[in-house]
């Protein structure tokens, strides 16, 4: 594969969106490459991959000029999360895709039904769309585009027409890079992704916002088509009096200005116990002074907000918050510019808590205990995408049992969320399905379960032909029947005799498992003795 670079004048360019008419047929011809099971062989993903790999490499100068030029984004975090995550996810499922794609054993088959060889078979969904988001729109494009092609699925990529800019250039590496009869880049806004969404498809993966995830969900029901839908939440961080504060200051303050706060696990408020406020908010100074010893303005190491619709909502929410400015609250509307701005608030229904900010706002809700952070992080949003508890692992553990969320780093901010093979997704009205590594290929598989029954075993299964009789049903009680180890009041029996048939284990398979082992072992033993006396 020749080096196909997009040119730098090509993305100065305005982006051209995709004629709606011609969408329909586009769905087609990706639904059409899906029927000739092109994309099913191993070696054909492998190459695909590959090929995507290479893509993606040849044109990281025009992806660094587009992420600058759409937020502002600086080098070092535009190949730390965007780059250099989708180049290591490549290689991470072309290392393990014939693993992945492997049949598998059942779990938890009796011994009898082993005769029928129970398995499960990975077999891809089909032709599946997938919708991008402006924050990561790199990342957020291609990683579930790579759990597709793994998968053996066709797919459309509609990139985020709020960062233009790389639009273009995802567009360019998915037309020259891979098959264009398999996965092709429609282009647009709202008009074009209705058409998109008019269309049938196997699977839909949406990353965006709460409202726009209602209507796609609506729609995909329509057709009881399933989705995968990555949202955000009002996540809750929690710092303890016992946590440790200069580590929390410093964990928490990043969380908040990589990608100047527009990131979806980013905690929206931190809730500090009030023994600890003075010091933690005095932290959060002195490690801003680090981060930025000139000011996060002129910097490449802090970018900016995407467009100014957005930029006006951040302002609105500072200006409507009854909260005091303690740090930051520098802006600059035709930059974009919003500087990362902690606040002091006094309620949970401040809009700063009770508002997904999504930007580098980082309000503070003094806390008098662990239980009322609890109830409060339970009430602003039972279920967020992420949750930062902070203190000894009593608390941090207690936080845990008495919360939930789509995941959780303790004594950090939103770490779970960078670990490129950890399973990530939401719960509840922050999301559902979850992906990235091996997740990512399971996100676009169907778990086909698979029998096959040998022509021998007739004389077992005659009990399920008619006419039936006493005798074959006491034959079906025989073969199928569990007995409960629980009395009438629930209490677990213990049979001696059934312990010791089994070794304990509590299953016949599980005791014929053991007893193979037991005799397996004493035949080594006994070769050993015999040697030693030769």
């Amino acid at each position: 594969m020749a080096q196909d670079l997009v040119s730098m004048a090509s993305i100065a360019t305005e982006l051209k969106f995709t004629p709606v008419d011609t969408i329909p047929a586009i769905t087609s011809g990706i639904r059409n490459a899906f029927n000739s099971h092109k994309t099913k062989p191993i070696a054909f993903r492998l190459m695909q991959l590959r090929r995507l790999y290479w893509g993606i490499k040849d044109n990281e100068a025009a992806i660094v000029q587009a992420c600058k030029q759409d937020l502002g984004k600086g080098p070092f975090e535009t190949y730390l999360a965007e780059i250099d995550w989708c180049t290591n996810d490549i290689v991470f499922a072309t290392q393990n895709l014939e693993q992945w794609a492997k049949d598998e054993g059942a779990p938890d088959i009796p011994l009898g039904n082993k005769l029928l060889n129970p398995r499960i078979r990975k077999d891809p969904l089909g032709a599946v769309l997938i919708i991008g988001t402006y924050n990561f729109p790199v990342n957020l494009s291609i990683t579930p585009l790579v759990g597709a092609i793994a998968a053996g699925c066709t797919a459309v990529l509609k990139p985020s027409e709020s960062a233009p800019t790389v639009a273009k250039v995802l567009q360019h590496i998915v037309e020259v890079s891979i098959d264009a009869s398999c996965y092709t880049v429609v282009q647009g806004a709202v008009p074009e992704t209705t058409a998109l969404l008019e269309e049938k498809w196997d699977k839909i993966f949406y990353t965006g916002s709460v409202n726009v995830a209602k209507i796609i969900a609506k729609k995909a029901a329509e057709t009881l088509t399933p989705v995968t839908l990555e949202l955000g939440g009002r996540n809750p961080a929690i710092v303890t009096k016992n946590a440790n504060v200069k580590l929390a200051a410093k964990r928490l303050l990043w969380g908040k200005i990589m990608n100047a706060g527009q990131v979806c696990i980013s905690q929206n408020y931190i809730m500090v116990d009030k023994e600890v406020l003075d010091p933690f908010i005095a932290e959060m100074k002195v490690v801003m002074k680090q981060f930025y010893p000139n000011g996060a303005k002129d910097t490449d190491d802090f970018g900016r907000i995407v467009h100014g619709r957005q930029w006006s909502r951040l302002k609105k929410m500072l200006d409507d918050t009854k909260g005091k400015i303690v740090m930051g609250g520098d802006m600059d509307e035709s930059q974009r510019y919003l500087e990362p701005t902690v606040i002091l608030v006094d309620s949970p229904t401040d809009p700063l808590v009770a508002e997904e900010s999504f930007g580098p706002l980082i309000p503070i809700l003094p806390v008098e205990d662990l239980d009322t952070a609890i109830r409060i992080a339970n009430e602003v949003h039972r279920t967020p995408l992420g949750l930062y508890p902070f203190g000894n692992k009593q608390e941090t553990d207690r936080t845990m049992a008495e919360t939930q969320s789509g995941g959780v780093s303790v004594n950090d901010a939103l770490f779970h969320g960078t670990l490129p093979t950890l399973a990530f997704g939401g719960v509840g009205d922050s999301g559902q399905g979850a992906y990235r590594g091996k997740s990512s290929f399971d996100c676009f598989s169907h778990r086909r379960s698979v029998t096959s029954t040998p022509g021998w075993l007739e004389g077992m299964l005659d009990v399920r032909y008619p006419p039936y009789n006493e005798g074959k049903l006491a034959k079906l009680k025989k073969m199928n029947e569990l007995k409960p180890n629980f009395d009438r009041d629930g209490k677990v029996t213990f049979s001696l005799l059934s312990y010791i048939f089994s070794l304990g284990a509590g299953s016949k398979t599980g005791g014929l498992i053991r007893y193979a082992v037991v005799v397996l072992a004493a035949f080594g033993l006994r070769q050993y003795l015999d040697g030693k006396t030769r």
